[in-house]
């Protein structure tokens, strides 16, 4: 199985590379379109700032190529936020391959971001196969996607948002499955089994 972590100038893809090598997955890191579309499966992680990262896509062809994908594709964090239409993170227009807006926590009461262990319920697609309902995954977000048809996991950071969403062979989540131990390697090797 040939799997693509796309490379685009955000943080976080070398956690995501060793996660799937713990699960004897080899992968390759490219922003080459060609091996994108003939991958088995890709992956489009993220740790970063939204506006800087489209810009970065939009410069290599890659927001194209994306939308394009038809093997399964699995968005990480700002990999997810970067498939909804819009980000309040510096007003970016993103993929639009979720329509959704991607909103900044404002709270008085909350932390900003979110950052540690949180449950995750109202588990709804193949990735969560033998995933007990509230199970604790790790997030690291100052955005969220809002909740609606493709929300496939819900997460409750004092209001409800979108966990995971899926629509056709897009997959994403929220939260960082390299770094939620065994539940997060779960998740990543039942979006393999896809």
């Amino acid at each position: 199985m040939r799997i693509a972590v796309v490379k685009y100038n955000a943080g976080n893809v070398e956690s995501i590379k060793n996660a799937l090598a713990r699960l004897n997955v080899e992968t390759i890191l490219t922003d080459d379109a060609e091996i994108l579309k003939s991958a088995d499966k890709v992956i489009f992680p993220g740790v970063g700032e939204a506006s800087t990262a489209m810009r970065f896509l939009r410069e290599k062809g890659l927001d194209e190529v994306i939308k394009k994908l038809t093997q399964p594709v699995l968005g990480i964090c700002l990999g997810m936020q970067l498939l909804c239409e819009f980000s309040e993170e510096n007003s970016t227009e993103c993929l639009e391959i979720f329509p959704y807006q991607v909103r900044r926590f404002v709270s008085d009461d909350l932390k900003v971001p979110q950052m540690g262990w949180n449950t995750i319920y109202n588990l709804k697609s193949p990735l969560f196969k033998d995933i007990p309902e509230h199970s604790f995954v790790y997030f690291v977000h100052s955005f969220y996607v809002e909740t609606g048809a493709a929300t496939v996991a819900a997460c409750d950071y004092e209001l409800d948002f979108s966990a995971a969403i899926h629509r056709q062979n897009f997959y994403a989540v929220q939260f960082h499955a390299e770094k939620s131990g065994a539940v997060g390697e779960k998740i990543l090797e039942n979006f393999l089994k896809i």
